[in-house]
């Protein structure tokens, strides 16, 4: 197929876990990686060594610096964005330079250069924010869907959101931390054991994104349907995976952490369509000329719950061993 594809961020996490699933596929000729990082791109050229893959410097804030890699493009997943938690809250200004701002830059040059369809890469963090990353990546989803929503179904541009709880694994997450933690010798510390998350693995992660391209109309919000498990089961089931004699350490909630994620709102479930696997959201198509925003309600809201990390199925230890054994940073360690 003659398709390209381009990934913002393409050096993180996401980024490379979308590169390995379609690198050996038929389904693009190309593959572009748009990052700041040239470090991580040549390393990453040095790894795959694909004459598929095509590397372009630049930053989303820069919009003129999307203009030649996004040519010709058929697919985009944008990834780049500023995700962790305690560098938004301290620049909150650059998570709203990077999420929000680049966010647009990134749809507009799409549009502009009728991309067939881009995924936004978005998180539980967006339902309900409380701290700046979240609040960002919150107004992220907004501009999305409102730009969706404008271009309408016959648009030659389809943008939609996917969001996503936590990725076991993905950097900056908790569980290389805790693993390098077990491998020192030291406590694995914990900020509350009965808090919540979800549990994806980056593979479950990159179905969601081919499902967003395959079946979105404009302004759709896509969430995979995911097991949870405390923070607790989760140490204990990386203690008893290497064999450690490390304990718990409880060092309290971190400034803007939630007891439990939300990925799905109540409102956002009054208007859902479950489909399977996943709940798509689709956007509000109505103008600002209607009475819901004044004057009337919505009864069944206020009879639905959230999906949140609270209220999905639970794993104990022994389901969390299960599915950490197939992450490739622990197998790389348990199987050398």
């Amino acid at each position: 197929m003659n398709k390209i594809l381009l990934i913002t961020g393409g050096t993180g996490s996401f980024g490379n876990a979308v590169l390995n699933r379609f690198i050996e596929s038929d389904e693009y000729s190309e593959i572009r990686i748009f990052s700041r990082d040239e470090k991580k791109q040549d390393d990453m050229r040095h790894i795959y060594k694909s004459s598929k893959l095509k590397f372009f410097i630049g930053d989303v804030r820069d919009r003129d610096s999307l203009n030649e890699p996004m040519k010709n493009v058929t697919n985009v997943f944008h990834a780049a964005a500023l995700k962790q938690v305690p560098s938004c809250e301290f620049f909150p200004m650059q998570a709203v330079q990077t999420n929000i701002y680049g966010t647009d830059n990134v749809l507009n040059v799409a549009i502009e250069n009728k991309v067939k369809s881009i995924v936004v890469l978005s998180t539980d963090k967006a339902a309900y924010p409380i701290n700046s990353m979240g609040i960002s990546k919150a107004m992220m989803e907004k501009v999305s869907i409102a730009k969706g929503r404008y271009l309408g179904r016959n648009a030659d541009t389809v943008i939609s959101c996917t969001r996503y709880g936590n990725v076991m694994a993905s950097r900056g997450s908790v569980i290389p931390l805790w693993i390098e933690q077990i491998k020192r010798g030291e406590d694995i510390t914990v900020t509350d054991p009965n808090m919540t998350r979800f549990m994806m693995t980056l593979d479950d992660a990159v179905d969601l994104v081919y499902f967003a391209f395959s079946n979105a109309s404009n302004g759709d919000l896509f969430v995979q349907k995911a097991p949870s498990a405390t923070l607790s089961v989760l140490a204990k089931a990386l203690i008893e995976l290497y064999q450690s004699k490390s304990s718990i350490k409880v060092i309290g909630t971190r400034h803007g952490e939630k007891l439990y994620e939300t990925l799905v709102t109540r409102e956002e479930l009054a208007a859902s369509v479950d489909m399977g696997n996943y709940y798509r959201v689709p956007c509000d198509s109505r103008d600002l000329n209607y009475n819901k925003y004044f004057t009337e309600g919505q009864k069944v809201v206020s009879e639905l719950d959230d999906y949140h990390s609270h209220n999905t199925i639970q794993l104990n230890v022994s389901q969390m061993m299960e599915l950490l054994i197939k992450l490739p940073i622990i197998q790389k360690d348990l199987y050398r």
